[in-house]
């Protein structure tokens, strides 16, 4: 008999608070060669691409958004930037992470807002955005003096207190990232947070196997280590260069 432990399940999982960090730094670092560099007089951790194009920053602010992932310029590709707040679900922003890691996602990506349409999402009136079906979540898509941005506000009422949590991301963002965090958004699957630090919202307590809690993130990077190993098993081998052509001699 598998031995259980009582955890809270939350679902929708945009209600679930942070959780822990490590499900999205772990495996940018152990499975997609991200490096990262270490000051013990700083609580940062700052994590980098191996191209050096992309970097992830978490910086404990109290008035600024903890989660900062930007991107340089890369061909006809703009610069970017996203950030999250400190209360953002981990398991949104890996959404995020895992499509910015994998090459593959460019491949058919849906529309940014394809994912939330499909699930019911309804449009805002008046305005660029769409809401929930519960009325919790809003996306907006806003130009202003020539800049455009994504933001995602999750509001537990009706006032800016209320505010459970919100990202922002440049409008030169990607659209197939903005597109897996919409579907990280309509993602039913509940997500297991510590009984002891209960958000309030979409909550239930459920007896689940040991290993579940103690090995997910083990069988994450493994999941994330098979991907890259498909990935560069499946890109054509570069030909080799041809010998010269011999010259003619009269």
């Amino acid at each position: 008999m598998h031995e259980t432990i009582e955890q809270t399940l939350i679902s929708p999982r945009y209600l679930a608070s942070g959780g822990d960090p490590a499900w999205v730094t772990v495996p940018l670092h152990r499975a997609c060669g991200w490096s990262y560099g270490h000051d013990p007089l700083m609580p940062r951790v700052i994590l980098t691409s191996p191209d050096q194009q992309a970097t992830l920053r978490i910086d404990p602010d109290p008035d600024e958004p903890w989660w900062t992932i930007r991107h340089a310029r890369t061909g006809n590709q703009p610069a970017w930037k996203a950030t999250f707040d400190a209360r953002t679900p981990v398991e949104i922003i890996a959404a995020f992470t895992d499509a910015l890691t994998d090459p593959r996602a460019l491949d058919a990506a849906p529309p940014p807002t394809a994912p939330l349409r499909q699930a019911g999402w309804r449009d805002v009136p008046r305005q660029s955005g769409l809401i929930s079906p519960d009325g919790v979540v809003r996306v907006d898509y806003v130009t202003d003096h020539g800049l455009d941005h994504w933001f995602i506000t999750v509001t537990a009422g009706h006032t800016p207190s209320d505010e459970l949590w919100g990202a922002c991301l440049d409008g030169t963002t990607p659209p197939h990232l903005i597109a897996a965090l919409a579907r990280a958004l309509t993602d039913g699957t509940p997500v297991i947070r510590d009984p002891n630090r209960l958000p309030g919202l979409g909550v239930r307590r459920q007896h689940v196997p040991v290993e579940t809690v103690a090995f997910a993130l083990e069988q994450r990077v493994a999941g994330l280590c098979a991907r890259r190993r498909n990935t560069a098993s499946n890109t054509p081998a570069a030909e080799p260069p041809r010998p010269p052509k011999p010259r003619r001699t009269r």
